[in-house]
């Protein structure tokens, strides 16, 4: 049902009452509006009440309101142009404070990040990154600042980093011809999704090696089959993405892995402020 929901919900207007049928017809036509709006903003839209667009969604199969919204987020994920992006924006953001009403989006994130994140396999992850012996750090398009972020400080925790820099698909297997089974790749992909995030966890998997996968959804291209899925909600901040709580979840990466490295960790940091002092750096 819910990989074609629009045409799901045109099939099941025949059966519905007549304010459900003008809920049915406004989603079909504009389900990038719905899916950010409230159960009471969608009926005051279509002329109907609250409690018909809650009834609605018990009738064709949800539980609640909340969950057809979600799977409407989920179909649209993927789809929407920067046109699209804009105008909902301009439904969710208050113009007229714009600075709390992003910020409010990033807190609201970060919570839904916390509570979805798998706790076993956040430390599965991180087992797997420390028994690496190579660590392939890929983030495509929006995502490529979280990859930098993460290969600067893995640099100063691990000896062999490598940074996929891809332009182009040849590039991807370039740079990555030499992983292996004892190797791991930290695959970071959010909406609108990239083909080369997908062809990198592939190529990855082909030859045995581990993936952890960064993204938004368990229905994103790069979960599919991955070694280890890590979910950190994304936002669409106007046209463009907001990557607060992937950066929260990188972060804890960060600390989880230095934690279990903390002798190596200080060490290297001794030589660093040593190297810092002698050459002025700071």
């Amino acid at each position: 049902m819910k990989s074609d929901l629009l045409k799901y919900i045109e099939e099941k207007i025949p059966s519905l009452s007549k304010g459900q049928r003008l809920i049915a017809n406004y989603i079909i036509e504009h389900y990038d509006k719905v899916a950010f709006m409230t159960a009471a903003k969608l009926g005051k839209t279509v002329g109907t009440s609250e409690s018909t667009v809650v009834r609605f969604a018990y009738e064709i199969g949800f539980d609640g309101y909340p969950e057809l919204q979600f799977a409407i987020q989920e179909m649209i994920r993927n789809k929407l142009t920067y046109n699209q992006r804009m105008e909902v924006a301009k439904q969710r953001i208050d113009k007229d404070d714009i600075l709390g009403s992003v910020l409010n989006l990033d807190i609201e994130k970060i919570r839904l990040t916390i509570a979805q994140t798998s706790r076993e396999d956040f430390n599965a992850a991180v087992d797997s990154i420390i028994n690496a012996r190579r660590i392939y750090i890929f983030g495509a398009r929006s995502s490529a600042p979280l990859a930098s972020f993460l290969c600067f400080y893995y640099r100063l925790i691990f000896d062999d980093i490598y940074h996929i820099n891809a332009n182009s698909e040849a590039e991807i297997f370039e740079q990555m011809i030499k992983i292996n089974n004892e190797d791991v790749l930290i695959l970071m992909s959010f909406p609108r999704y990239s083909r080369r995030a997908q062809m990198a966890l592939q190529f990855s998997l082909d030859r045995g090696a581990k993936v952890v996968s960064i993204t938004d959804s368990a229905s994103s291209p790069i979960a599919k089959n991955t070694s280890h899925l890590l979910l950190a909600r994304s936002e669409m901040a106007s046209f463009v993405d907001s990557l607060v709580a992937p950066l929260s979840l990188v972060n804890a990466l960060i600390v989880a892995t230095a934690m279990k490295k903390e002798k190596d960790i200080k060490e290297a940091f001794t030589k660093l402020e040593q190297l810092w002092d002698e050459y002025g750096v700071y």
